[in-house]
């Protein structure tokens, strides 16, 4: 895979396994951006070969002032993805001002443009989960990191980007290089980290009688899967906006089972109370509708839970 390539985000946990996966297909004419912090993140970065390194502001600016020269392709993943963020001025400058910037840079240079959006836009799901542009105006984001998503799209929707540009909508994404997201990690690091120190797993009460405790419901995604769609678009024509899952739910329990198997141990779990601040925005249930990207041309299976999580859990125990 040839070309030069743009990945912002790419310290984050996606961003960093996509740069892993271009690296494996012979490219290293990379620019990273990313906001490095005083975190662990930039460990992500470590192995990976990449032309250049840097920090969003300054990228930014070289994107005002358009001297960012000749790029193939632009993957852009940077974004605060936390959803209990409640500055919702940053959220809007920084995951909607800042993608319609770069798109429209992009745009004019003719240059590929792939972007995240996230499976947040849909809210509690009471309008489905399905990708189709007519149904857009309809979502309902439970919190502002969704909306702030929700409103780039909307945007593209708009003007008529969506047959030049891809999204991909993420679903609940786990894998390897995602331990410096905290709270935001998936319960998959998390029960991996609790059942290694307490032996067991803490999950979350269910507060609607259609769901018992553990059974709400997502759709969960290896990343090594994220990162084989989203180049698939990075190197395919045409555009849309697309779900990133594997078309089935589970559990909270069934998740936590996987790591239990995972590490040859008996299931141990208890049920918590959900933070009251969180109760009236919780998803109960995902399921990504992916009609749309089949229809696209993407044909690759999808990993089974069980089989993710065991490989993932192989990985964290080599890695910690």
């Amino acid at each position: 895979m040839s070309g030069k390539f743009i990945v912002t985000g790419g310290a984050g946990f996606i961003g960093s396994n996509v740069i892993a996966a271009l690296n494996a297909r012979g490219a290293d004419d990379i620019l990273v951006v990313d906001l490095l912090g005083a975190d662990e993140k930039w460990r992500n970065l470590v192995g990976l070969k990449y032309a250049d390194y840097w920090e969003v502001d300054d990228f930014r600016f070289h994107v005002r002032q358009d001297s960012l020269g000749e790029v193939d392709a632009v993957i852009h993943l940077g974004a605060c993805s936390a959803t209990t963020e409640r500055n919702a001025s940053f959220l809007a400058d920084n995951n909607y001002r800042f993608t319609r910037e770069l798109c429209e840079w992009c745009l004019h240079h003719n240059t590929r443009f792939v972007y995240a959006s996230s499976a947040a836009t849909y809210g509690d799901g009471a309008q489905g989960y399905s990708d189709d542009l007519e149904k857009l105006p309809d979502l309902k984001p439970l919190n502002m990191y969704g909306y702030s998503k929700h409103m780039f799209d909307l945007w593209a929707r708009r003007m008529k980007l969506f047959d030049q540009i891809v999204g991909l909508k993420y679903f609940n994404v786990y894998g390897p290089r995602e331990a410096h997201k905290g709270d935001m990690r998936s319960v998959v690091h998390k029960a991996w980290g609790q059942i290694k120190a307490t032996g067991s797993v803490q999950l979350f009460k269910s507060y609607r009688p259609e769901f018992k405790d553990g059974e709400q419901l997502r759709d969960f995604v290896c990343v090594q899967d994220a990162v084989a769609a989203t180049l698939f678009f990075t190197e395919n024509a045409g555009g849309g906006l697309f779900n990133i899952g594997t078309g089935q739910e589970r559990t909270w329990l069934d998740l936590a089972r996987a790591v239990f198997a995972a590490l040859g141990r008996e299931p141990r779990i208890e049920f918590i109370e959900m933070p009251e601040s969180i109760r009236d925005k919780y998803q109960y249930s995902t399921q990504a509708d992916v009609a749309g990207l089949r229809g696209a041309g993407y044909r690759e299976n999808f990993t089974s839970l069980e089989t993710g999580v065991r490989s993932y859990v192989e990985w964290l125990e080599r890695h910690g």
